[in-house]
């Protein structure tokens, strides 16, 4: 299914070049707060695809319809290994349809719930993947803002893929909306302080803790407790023979307050936990 322009003219004619008619709807595979996303096949070609079907009714009761146009834009420009596709949208009266790329693997959030935490080999795998995705959203001016393992899926080769962009914003400014998820926040978005693309690196220490560990770094109860952690960056790190000094190593240099001297994307590449243990291949299927 060759994916139509998301250029100004190709959005135009969105509603002209594609319809629900065109698709066979199969299973549920997702819900959310706007709609639901089902698997489904393009008739004419056979490809497989997820349709994110979003009421507009919902986008006025919550006033989301800048929202979802920033996300479409962005999203609809990427092209990754380690981005989910937007293919395309259209839209009739009541709906929005996002024709998205189907990830045939599981949920991330799912398997670290199951597994409880990951093995050196499989987290490293999945900290360089997204590094390499984030490397290629920041040399466009994106700053995603939300990564966490909601937002992950796994593609049929175990192959991480980042999902959402609801919360993405493309801008070579700082910012100044706090938005994200409490447990990923970086300090300067809790002290409501301008921020930029570090607050991405934040977060792959913060996922790095979390998919050795099991639970993130300043998980509290207490929201505030859960913040006060945060802007001190009271970083624990409980007793255990089964993670190495390297990977702690890492984490340490990610969860910086200071956001100018947290680790670059380049240097998490180079360092030695990532070279010996990730998978260059970025597939996690055989691992244990």
């Amino acid at each position: 299914m060759a994916a139509p322009s998301l250029s100004q003219e190709g959005r135009e004619n969105q509603r002209e070049e594609w319809s629900l008619e065109d698709f066979e709807i199969g299973k549920l595979i997702g819900a959310g707060k706007f709609g639901k996303v089902y698997l489904a096949r393009e008739k004419e070609s056979g490809f497989i695809v997820a349709l994110k079907i979003i009421f507009k009714e919902k986008l006025d009761k919550y006033q989301y319809h800048n929202h979802l146009r920033r996300e479409i834009e962005i999203q609809g420009s990427l092209e990754h290994p380690n981005v989910l596709r937007l293919y395309a949208w259209f839209h009739d009266e009541t709906r929005i349809c996002l024709v998205l790329e189907y990830a045939a693997g599981r949920e991330l959030y799912k398997l670290l719930q199951d597994l409880k935490c990951f093995s050196e080999k499989r987290a490293s795998t999945y900290i360089a993947s997204l590094t390499k995705a984030l490397a290629y959203l920041h040399e466009k001016q994106v700053i995603h803002r939300d990564i966490k393992p909601e937002n992950l899926l796994l593609d049929s080769e175990g192959r991480l893929k980042i999902a959402d962009f609801g919360w993405a914003v493309q801008s070579s400014a700082k910012r100044h909306t706090m938005c994200g998820t409490i447990d990923y926040l970086a300090p300067e978005m809790v002290e409501k302080k301008a921020h930029d693309y570090a607050v991405d690196n934040w977060t792959l220490g913060v996922l790095c803790y979390e998919f050795l560990y099991g639970v993130p770094p300043f998980e509290e109860e207490d929201q505030g407790n859960t913040f006060r952690r945060i802007m001190k960056v009271d970083l624990k790190f409980p007793a255990t023979p089964y993670i190495s000094t390297e990977a702690k190593d890492l984490i340490s240099k990610l969860l910086v307050k200071d956001s100018s001297q947290r680790l670059s994307l380049q240097k998490i590449l180079e360092h030695p936990w990532i070279l010996k243990h990730a998978d260059p291949s970025g597939s996690c299927n055989a691992m244990v």
